[in-house]
């Protein structure tokens, strides 16, 4: 399942193995009692443990759910492999089963999602802006 704008669902071992690589590097560079910094705001570091990845874009980022100990626990964020996470405040993000229900009722009724409209191409389902 392709969700807006670009990103495709993992497996589980696509979620395992994103997950290990991306906390194998974080640790060789950043000491674990940084980690927690700002952990409410809508940036985040470049990894953290405790984020789920769930879906990847083809270029090295992934969505994450946030499973940290606090209350915004749930949320999803976009992890650039450049730029670190960033949390949007777009009902969509809030959570996954909010994130899967948006997708599907845009895909069924060809309603707007956050500015992508549904398409398919060559049979195959994609987003526009």
């Amino acid at each position: 399942m392709l969700l807006p704008p670009l990103w495709t669902l993992l497996s589980t071992r696509g979620i395992a193995n994103s997950w290990t690589g991306r906390t194998d590097i974080h640790a060789s560079v950043v000491p674990e009692a940084d980690e927690d910094a700002h952990s409410e705001g809508p940036y985040g570091p470049w990894w953290h443990r405790h984020w789920i990845p769930f879906a990847e874009n083809g270029a090295g980022d992934f969505l994450v759910i946030d499973e940290r100990p606090t209350r915004r626990r749930g949320r999803i964020g976009t992890a650039d492999h450049e730029d670190g996470c960033r949390f949007s405040p777009h009902p969509m993000w809030s959570f996954l089963p909010d994130l899967l229900d948006m997708t599907a009722t845009a895909i069924e009724t060809g309603a707007l999602l956050d500015c992508y409209e549904r398409a398919v191409v060559d049979d195959a389902l994609t987003w526009t802006f």
